[in-house]
C-alpha cells in the first residue's frame, strides 16, 4: 500500500510518471497556430491521481473492432474516389518491444482535402463511399495495418493562403481513455511541410522526421494500391511526437 505525502497509508495508486520531452513534442501554447491561445491552460498544469476506475474502464480490446473497420475502403456501397494506399507498422516501446493487443484509431480528410465532419466547410466535394475513419488492434508483435485513400491538402485560415500537408491522425489507447495519445503521419517530400506552423511546431528536425512515413515497395498490393510504413514509438529518444490532449481537433 501508498502513503500520503503524510506518511498514512493510502488506497492511491502511485502510476509510472514520464518527464515531457519539450524538445520533441509541440508546446501547448504556438503562437504561429493561432487557435492554441484559445485552449491552452492559462494556469500550471495540476497532476490528478488516477484511481481504479480510471486506469480500468472502459476496456478497449478487440471486440470493439468490427471486421472490416481497418478497411475504410469497404465500409460502404461503392468504393471511395482516390489513390488508394496501404498503411502499416509498428508500435513499440522505448527499448524497442512490441506493444501488442493496443487499440489503434485513424480519422482523415478524404481525397479532396474534406472531412466528413459538420464543422468542415472547405467547398471541396464529400465522397459518399469514405467516411474517413478505422481502428484496428495491433498483433503479439506490435504490428498494425489499415487500408485506405491518400487524403489531399486543404486550406484552414490559419494565417495568409494557408494549407495543410496531407496527413493521417493515429490515436493510441491503453487499457482506458487516460492513456490515450494522438499523433499526425505526413507523406514524405511535402511541398507544404515549410510552412506549417502545426507540423514545425514539433521545434526538433529529428523528431519532426519520426512523423513522416516511409514508402514501403514491399507491401504494395500490385496494380492496386501503393504502401507506405509508419513506426509509432512511445517513448525514449526515438519517440513519435505526440500531440496535447487540448490539439485533439480536426486540423
Amino acid at each position: 500500500m501508498s502513503t500520503d505525502s503524510i506518511g498514512n497509508p493510502s488506497d492511491r495508486l502511485i502510476l509510472p510518471q514520464y518527464e515531457r520531452d519539450d524538445a520533441s513534442h509541440p508546446a501547448l501554447d504556438t503562437p504561429e497556430y493561432f487557435s492554441t491561445s484559445q485552449r491552452s491552460p492559462l494556469r500550471p498544469l495540476q497532476l490528478l491521481p488516477q484511481n481504479l476506475t480510471e486506469i480500468t474502464g472502459p476496456v478497449l480490446g478487440h471486440e470493439r473492432v468490427g471486421e472490416t473497420d481497418h478497411d475504410l475502403t469497404v465500409q460502404h456501397e461503392g468504393e471511395p474516389l482516390g489513390e488508394r494506399i496501404v498503411v502499416s507498422g509498428r508500435v513499440v516501446d522505448s527499448d524497442g518491444k512490441p506493444v501488442p493487443h493496443t487499440l489503434v484509431e485513424v480519422w482523415q480528410a478524404n481525397a479532396s482535402g474534406r472531412y466528413r465532419h459538420a464543422g468542415d466547410r472547405h467547398p471541396a466535394p464529400l465522397d459518399p463511399n469514405f467516411s474517413g475513419v478505422g481502428r484496428c488492434m495491433t498483433d503479439e508483435n506490435g504490428h498494425y495495418r489499415f487500408v485506405t485513400i491518400k487524403p489531399g491538402a486543404y486550406p484552414w485560415r490559419n494565417h495568409d493562403n494557408a494549407w495543410r500537408p496531407a496527413h493521417i491522425h493515429f490515436s493510441l489507447f491503453g487499457r482506458a481513455f487516460t492513456q490515450r495519445l494522438v499523433t499526425q503521419m505526413y507523406f514524405p517530400g511535402d511541398p507544404l511541410f515549410y510552412q506549417d506552423p502545426i507540423f514545425q511546431s514539433v521545434r526538433d528536425p529529428k523528431a519532426r522526421e519520426r512523423m513522416i512515413c516511409e514508402f514501403d515497395l514491399d507491401s504494395t498490393i500490385p496494380e492496386w494500391a501503393l504502401a507506405y510504413h509508419f513506426d509509432i514509438v512511445l517513448r525514449g529518444s526515438h519517440a513519435t511526437p505526440f500531440e496535447a490532449e487540448e490539439d485533439d481537433d480536426d486540423d
